[in-house]
């Protein structure tokens, strides 16, 4: 059981989870796997080479790479991120096949410290049961990705190792050359390949071609497809009870004398005695993988610590909870006397650009039932009772439980900067009890960047010329609409999601009894 077989949850092409390892033996898969040690070290054996890992270590095992690892002396927490590539080589074809080397000569790199915080926010993320903390680690995931391509793709060979040799970045001409070059040497290595095929492939000259790999890799053309043959040959000597002669032809030697030298300059060791001395530490049912996975408590002190701006990770994470549970029939016998102090919030000046989902609320010409500092509850009434199968909601929120009504004496110039500035989420729910039935919910969102645009065409009413940019304007300034059906048995639930200086409005009708 050489090859495992990674699962992932529903809906979520990534598993992070945060461990103390024993011992996880000899294996393979074919997708991506970071491994970042937060506490102590490990032992890790990556094909030929064997490397002891420390805090603040980060490993990216490339997809199909035999690896296994195992404890120290000292206790560890080690955190693991698996990627799944069916997904992820969608967006990013340069990631199967590529080498993404960490082993910097600077420990301190800032690039390194970027890779240790986005995988303590992934892992954070998955840990919060917030909404929509999957889509969170999910843009931290992509993050994570563009990261690792645009400053850990640079490498050499040193010391019979490779590591990572900063060069001037942007070269992308050149990156995506050497990812097609050694996908195709995985793809072909055992059969005959010659540097004039693949100068040919790249219509590049045999001269040119061979100085850039030799640059890019610290080894001649002969030298790499040697070593991937070698690579490839450990699956079947560990997976398989096949002769070293097959081996040797099925991995694209020419002779079983080549197979051998060469196995011997990258392992260290006759490949018979590789087998006779790691056979037994394949992972299967005999030799399973031993860890435990932290709970959450223990797991979180420790990703805190590489988190570069904790204050407003924090903060981006925070969840202002508003959970209101109101009988719609009592309230209508008394109606509320708020219109007018909600209508004049529309003449202030400096709150109108944010207030469009208010003013259709108010066009309703409903009367007001229920309200709180961040939302409204109308209704239109029959006989001074509320009709109960159809009802509008209006929910603020301002990235801080602050009535509207707090920024009164604002200018739009400050009212701009508010809504540029505020940040956090809420979530809402307002319960109303006595209803049932199916409920059609028609959604209106004015997101963030829909209010922040409604400022800066009060502030400066400028139209940007470029017709790109136009485009890209009119998308900010329009609401986000939705509709979704809703089952009620002995009550109504509206839930509501806002991010940032936000609001949204809601209209229930319903639709079967």
């Amino acid at each position: 059981m050489l090859k495992e077989k990674i699962l992932y949850p529903e809906g979520l092409p990534l598993n992070c989870s945060v461990v103390n390892i024993v011992d996880y033996p000899i294996h393979f898969h074919d997708d991506m796997e970071v491994i970042f040690v937060l506490e102590g070290s490990i032992v890790l054996k990556n094909g030929y080479y064997t490397y002891t890992m420390k805090k603040g270590d980060i490993f990216i095992l490339n997809d199909r790479e035999i690896h296994s690892y195992y404890e120290t002396e000292e206790p560890n927490v080690v955190l693991l991120l698996q990627l799944d590539l069916t997904y992820f080589c969608k967006y990013y074809e340069i990631l199967r096949n590529s080498f993404f080397v960490t082993d910097m000569k600077d420990g301190e790199d800032e690039s390194l410290e970027r890779l240790r915080d986005l995988l303590s926010r992934i892992q954070l993320e998955i840990l919060t049961p917030e909404p929509g903390h999957e889509r969170r680690a999910m843009e931290s995931t992509h993050c994570l990705i563009d990261c690792l391509i645009n400053d850990f793709q640079y490498f050499a060979m040193e010391d019979g190792k490779f590591v990572n040799e900063p060069r001037p970045k942007g070269n992308k001409i050149l990156t995506e050359r050497l990812n097609r070059i050694t996908d195709f040497l995985y793809e072909n290595y055992n059969r005959r390949l010659t540097l004039n095929e693949i100068a040919d492939r790249e219509h590049l000259s045999i001269y040119y071609l061979s100085h850039v790999i030799k640059e890019a890799t610290g080894l001649c053309f002969q030298d790499l497809l040697n070593f991937i043959r070698v690579e490839e040959s450990e699956k079947l000597l560990l997976g398989s009870r096949k002769k070293i002669g097959e081996i040797s032809v099925e991995s694209g030697f020419s002779a079983v004398r080549y197979y051998i030298k060469y196995f011997t300059k990258w392992f260290g060791m006759h490949p018979e005695e590789y087998r006779r001395a790691y056979t037994d530490h394949v992972k299967s049912r005999e030799t399973p993988a031993r860890f435990t996975v932290l709970p959450a408590e223990q797991t979180e002190k420790h990703l805190w610590e590489f988190i570069n701006d904790v204050y407003d990770f924090s903060s981006h994470r925070k969840t202002l909870m508003v959970s209101v549970e109101i009988d719609p029939f009592v309230l209508g016998e008394n109606p509320c006397g708020w219109e007018d102090d909600i209508r004049s919030l529309l003449q202030e000046p400096a709150l109108r650009p944010g207030l469009e989902g208010l003013q259709l609320l108010l066009d309703l010409g409903e009367t007001p039932i229920a309200c709180g500092a961040d939302y409204i509850i109308t209704a239109p009434l029959e006989k001074g009772m509320p009709v109960g199968y159809r009802l509008s909601f209006l929910f603020f929120h301002f990235g801080e439980p602050l009535p509207f009504s707090d920024y009164r004496q604002a200018t739009l110039l400050e009212m701009r900067e508010t809504a540029s500035n505020l940040s956090g989420r809420a979530e809402f729910l307002i319960k109303l009890s006595g209803l049932s039935g199916t409920y059609r919910l028609a959604r209106c969102q004015f997101s963030r960047e829909c209010i922040l645009e409604s400022y800066n065409k009060a502030v400066d009413d400028t139209s940007p010329t470029d017709k790109r940019d136009r485009l890209a304007r009119r998308f900010m300034e329009l609401p986000v609409p939705s509709v979704e059906t809703v089952h009620a048995a002995d009550g109504l639930a509206i839930p509501c999601f806002l991010s940032g200086f936000s609001t949204e409005l809601v209209l229930a009708d319903l639709t079967e009894r």
